[in-house]
């Protein structure tokens, strides 16, 4: 999807990372694992988004020996970070943010030939909330192997993982009647509810 506009898989998963956490500072091995790309890759258009204008690189002294307290002079590592000085900041913000609602459209579509489907619902990295406990939830029977298939490829094109949980009908009315704290936190977070049959009663 992205990368035919910014001629970069890399690129549009750094442009994701860094655009749902613009307050961060993140170094290059840490970026690495974030998004599951090779160090040189990431190196590469780490420099291309710093010449850009787009990041900002910025240099701190590391300490060693903390448990001792004592430092160690010398050794520092580079940080990256979104410069909020950049002209176009805010419309590439919402430029990967309807590439997310566009994916999300045909993702839906997707799960539901997966199985039986009561309630489905995206939230968290989908609307630009990198600290929730979930990205889908999902109420229903369904093969969670075909799901996992399914979910690795639109992370490729996202640019960041998909967590997410799965509970059966059964399962979701129980945790429900005993008030379960992680059901409630998903329940009550901000989310793009997609199908709710909950409350459908069985046929006969």
């Amino acid at each position: 999807m992205l990368e035919h506009l910014f001629g970069s898989r890399t690129r549009v998963k750094l442009l994701g990372l860094f655009l749902r956490n613009p307050d961060e500072r993140l170094f290059v091995r840490e970026i690495t694992r974030l998004i599951d790309t090779q160090i040189n890759a990431v190196r590469r258009e780490l420099a291309n988004l710093v010449k850009l204008g787009l990041l900002i690189e910025v240099e701190e002294k590391v300490e060693k020996g903390a448990e001792k307290k004592k430092k160690t002079p010398g050794l520092k590592r580079k940080y990256y970070g979104v410069n909020p000085d950049f002209k176009l900041l805010s419309e590439l913000s919402q430029l990967i943010l309807r590439a997310r609602v566009l994916l999300e459209g045909r993702l839906d579509q997707e799960i539901m030939k997966l199985g039986d489907i009561h309630y489905l619902a995206f939230l968290g990295s989908f609307l630009g909330e990198s600290r929730a406990l979930v990205d889908l939830f999902i109420v229903g029977s369904i093969e969670e192997e075909e799901l996992k298939k399914l979910l690795c490829g639109a992370e490729e094109s996202l640019g960041f993982e998909i967590n997410f949980s799965v509970m059966s009908l059964e399962e979701f009315r129980y945790r429900k009647d005993m008030t379960d704290r992680f059901l409630y936190a998903i329940l009550e977070a901000r989310k793009n509810v997609v199908i709710d049959r909950l409350d459908e009663k069985p046929s006969v």
